[in-house]
């Protein structure tokens, strides 16, 4: 059975997905309101990605937006993510300032979990690792195809990677073209449950076909589903309400 991760007493590998929800406020202003928002939906996680945020490129400015939005909802788990455009994000900075970024976030004692993208060279991914896990801060080693949905085996051998390279929670995010696309990723991610991972998993397939993958988590092995509290950060996210009632739906039916 795959080790679970606890951040904040929310067990991630244990029962139902856990639900986390974005932050993608581009001002301060808009970010307190989000997180204000949230209380009211009671996500499992939190995921500020920082990519949409217009002063991302000043770590201080951000060390201070982290305060604010830790102010607000205390309780709930913070993801630190800064998605790259290469990888479907709002922007695109130096490899410098990426790890700057992320260290930054990983020692500030204001995030629980940092997303670290899988395709960065290897040093610098454990790097990461290494100094999150210094400050007691799980990792989301993480690929997101916007291009297609690679071989089921392609898909297994990221995600061991992502474990190999110590990302506590290895996930992949893969576009379909077809429903037999999103087959290969729900059968990927249960080969992988079964037979290759040792911690929880997060796996999608995107955009509307995808969806199916976003709710039937628990079944096949994926620990975390996104979803949106009303702008969705990527395609296919799903409204918060609906889907906390598929999950407790599907849940009761095993």
């Amino acid at each position: 059975m795959s080790r679970t991760v606890i951040v904040k007493n929310v067990i991630i590998g244990e029962g139902i997905p856990k639900i986390c929800v974005p932050l993608i406020g581009a001002t301060l202003s808009e970010l307190k309101q989000e997180a204000e928002a949230l209380k009211e939906l009671s996500p499992d996680l939190v995921e500020w990605r920082t990519d949409f945020f217009d002063e991302v490129e000043d770590t201080e400015a951000v060390k201070s937006a982290l305060k604010e939005i830790h102010s607000v909802i205390p309780e709930l788990p913070l993801i630190f993510t800064f998605r790259s455009a290469k990888e479907g994000g709002e922007k695109q900075v130096s490899t410098e300032y990426y790890i700057t970024l992320n260290i930054a976030a990983a020692e500030s004692g204001l995030v629980d979990i940092i997303d670290v993208e899988l395709f960065n060279e290897e040093q610098d991914v454990k790097l990461l690792v290494e100094t999150a896990h210094t400050h007691k801060v799980p990792v989301i080693i993480s690929n997101h195809d916007f291009h297609g949905t690679p071989s089921q085996e392609e898909i297994i051998s990221r995600l061991c990677k992502a474990q190999e390279l110590g990302g506590d929670l290895p996930k992949i995010a893969v576009m379909p073209q077809d429903a037999g696309d999103v087959l290969t990723l729900l059968d990927a991610t249960h080969t992988m449950k079964e037979q290759y991972a040792d911690r929880p998993i997060i796996t999608m397939s995107m955009a509307g076909a995808g969806v199916i993958s976003r709710l039937a988590g628990e079944i096949f092995g994926s620990a975390i589903t996104f979803g949106a509290a009303h702008k969705p950060s990527a395609p296919g996210q799903v409204a918060v309400g609906e889907l906390r009632n598929v999950l407790s739906l599907l849940h009761r039916s095993l």
